[in-house]
């Protein structure tokens, strides 16, 4: 069997057929959950025989149920844009919740709400203006534009699939092309378009050699039109101009960290792929701001035991696959950089995993050399295994303190923190003079980036260009943002380093910022948790969304077992019970049979149902398991609230209370 970017890996395809989990769909004994869900998918989907017909049945279920469903469906809609109905609004409160939850009541975070319209000053300063671009290639002949690493990775991925005349050497260097398919440059990408006969996919036409399109959108703020800005890509931005007050209201204390909810808008070359790549969406964006000196973090080792799976960027570009490491062995060896970007890493995994997804489908993959940021210091992704392949859905980077020095740099606003000495320090200060007039007579326009280059260098930088200055009076310099080298000579910069006595240190705070795509995260989710399964005659296939109970968009049902006014009561009681409570639910007093109604709510993911068949006692029943348990009405509100919220399990509510056995419980 040919696997491409399987959703199950061979790894667990193995450890099933072992195990002979592939002829039964309800959960086995002493089997996880995990393996359960696993099982599943594999059942559903056949494992990759056809993906597609996959991943069109839960499309075709979540519009039905309206999870979600194109944006201005009645006027044929607009690529890219999506509304969440009232199942994927719940959905996505949950999961936002719980983000909250884990990340900003759990950390003693800030959280800030600014406006999703930015002046272009903010975003000129930032960088966005001139670099937030992806490449972009055109059909020579009808102007359609398409993303050029799309074009190649579609092509790799279709080779590996289905061309079995394809030597190893050739599938090596296939997987190698999208291992490093985002180290690319354009001249590379377009080399490799034409090396591999790529042609636009509707006309077979030529296309153009790629270049840089800017993904914002771009309006004006104001009735004359004279401020320029753009809706923004990101939240982040909004978070680093507040700095300073935030510094202010933390007690001018590091570290701490800001958070923030909201939505972002990337003007997409050709949207794709659902929920995956859209052109408004929802980040959740933690900035946690520390002192570059001690990137040590205090809660590092409740996380350091964790083991999951990871993919520096070594194993990447040679070839070698995905492995499970110990967070603290990736810090010790140096494959993840600091304390904190490590903290955070695991945080990720377990809000991930809490949240229902696989662990064994839930990688950190590593940012390749040329793929990350030149001021970064190091940049994870966590990505998600679905029937597209490995998605990344949150991003956690070492960003350094380049956000807060270019807008400080901008605004002309000390964007700074201070550590007060108890006694005043003698201490060496790095001195780097640049020579603006020399400088401009040589870089012209150039300049004023070969500036910012050279007063940005570390100690060890300027000291080893010092010594090549006094010793051959030049020295080659590469200036990231120019994409070169350069040469500077002797009478453009002064480099020293002067004493003097201080009673502070001032110093700009690096940044560790999680960043996470919900609409992404909640896409994987619902591939992940959808399964089909036989209904009781057998004739069909019934869908069920196995969320957890923590994300369920409904957490029960209220079924009376039959029409009868003082069932139609108790089921109405508990309903308003459950209310009280705080507990969402669906009463569904309609004349259906039970198994009918029992499969509405399995396909929406609802995980219990609490079922009416006498006034003193109800039956809960489990959705996965399709087990039952007898309870009195008094208790039954109580015992579906601590299972929904975590605080005891469905195996604990079985211990407690008897079974009951029904064949109607068969949808």
């Amino acid at each position: 069997m040919r696997f491409f970017y399987p959703v199950i890996s061979p790894s667990n395809l193995r450890f099933l057929s072992r195990c002979r989990l592939f002829n039964a769909s309800s959960p086995k004994p002493q089997e996880s959950a995990a393996t359960h869900v696993l099982r599943r998918n594999v059942l559903s989907m056949n494992v990759a025989v056809n993906r597609e017909a996959f991943r069109q049945a839960v499309a075709n279920t979540l519009e039905r149920r309206l999870f979600y469903i194109p944006s201005f469906k009645i006027y044929r809609g607009v690529a890219g844009l999506y509304d969440y109905g009232p199942p994927g609004c719940a959905v996505k409160a949950n999961v936002l919740a719980f983000w909250r939850q884990h990340f900003v009541l759990e950390e003693n975070m800030l959280e800030v709400d600014c406006p999703c319209v930015t002046p272009e000053v903010v975003l000129k300063a930032s960088g966005h203006v001139d670099k937030f671009t992806d490449l972009m290639v055109k059909d020579e002949k009808t102007g359609t534009c398409y993303r050029a690493d799309h074009l190649v990775k579609d092509f790799c991925n279709e080779k590996l699939q289905n061309d079995n005349t394809m030597t190893a050497d050739k599938a090596a260097e296939l997987r190698h092309m999208l291992a490093v398919l985002d180290d690319l440059s354009a001249e590379e990408l377009g080399a490799r378009i034409k090396e591999y006969g790529i042609t636009a996919p509707e006309t077979k036409s030529p296309l153009s050699d790629p270049y840089p399109f800017n993904l914002m959108f771009q309006t004006s703020i104001g009735p004359s039109g004279l401020i320029p800005g753009y809706m923004r890509p990101e939240t982040a931005q909004g978070i680093f101009v507040n700095f300073k007050d935030l510094y202010y209201y933390n007690g001018s204390k590091l570290p701490f960290a800001a958070a923030q909810i909201g939505q972002a808008f990337r003007n997409e070359i050709s949207p794709r792929q659902g929920l995956l790549r859209v052109r408004e969406f929802t980040l959740a964006e933690i900035e946690y701001f520390v002192d570059p000196e001690d990137k040590s973090h205090p809660k590092y080792s409740e996380v350091a035991d964790l083991e999951f799976l990871m993919f520096p960027r070594e194993e990447q570009t040679s070839g070698q696959s995905t492995r499970t490491i110990q967070l603290g062995e990736a810090v010790s060896t140096g494959i993840v950089n600091n304390e904190t970007l490590a903290y955070f890493i695991g945080r990720v995994y377990l809000f991930l995993t809490r949240l229902g997804i696989d662990k064994d489908r839930l990688r950190f993959r590593q940012h390749l050399a040329k793929e990350m940021a030149h001021y970064a210091a190091d940049c994870w992704d966590a990505e998600i295994e679905c029937s597209y392949g490995w998605i990344e859905c949150v991003g956690i980077a070492d960003r350094s303190a380049y956000d807060l020095r270019a807008h400080s740099e901008k605004s002309g606003v000390d964007l700074v923190a201070h550590e007060k000495f108890s006694e005043p320090r003698e201490v060496e200060k790095l001195v780097i003079a640049t020579v603006k007039k020399e400088l401009g007579l040589a870089f012209r326009g150039n300049q004023k980036m070969v500036v910012e280059a050279l007063e940005a260098m570390d100690e060890k930088e300027a000291l080893e260009m010092k010594a090549t200055l006094e010793s051959k009076g030049e020295a080659e310099f590469n200036v990231c943002t120019l994409g070169k080298n350069v040469t500077i000579k002797k009478n453009m910069v002064t480099i020293s380093k002067e004493k003097k006595k201080e009673h502070q240190r001032v110093f700009t705070p690096s940044v560790i910022e999680p960043s996470f795509g919900i609409g992404r995260i909640i896409y994987c989710l619902f591939e992940q948790c959808f399964y089909t399964r036989p209904s009781k005659a057998g004739d069909e296939q019934l869908n069920v969304f196995a969320f957890p109970p923590l994300v369920a968009p409904i957490k029960c049902s209220v079924f009376p077992l039959i029409q009868d006014k003082k069932y139609d009561a108790v089921a109405k009681l508990i309903s308003k019970s459950l209310t009280v409570a705080g507990i969402s639910h669906k009463i569904d007093i309609s004349g259906a049979t039970i198994g009918k109604r029992y499969a509405r709510t399995d396909e929406l993911g609802i995980p219990f149902a609490i079922t009416v068949d006498s006034t003193s006692s109800v039956t809960i029943r489990e959705r996965d398991s399709k087990d039952q348990i007898r309870v009195n009405v008094e208790e039954v509100v109580s015992v579906v609230k601590d299972v929904t919220d975590g605080q005891s399990s469905w195996a604990d509510a079985k211990g407690r209370f008897p079974a009951h056995s029904s064949v109607s419980a068969d949808a």
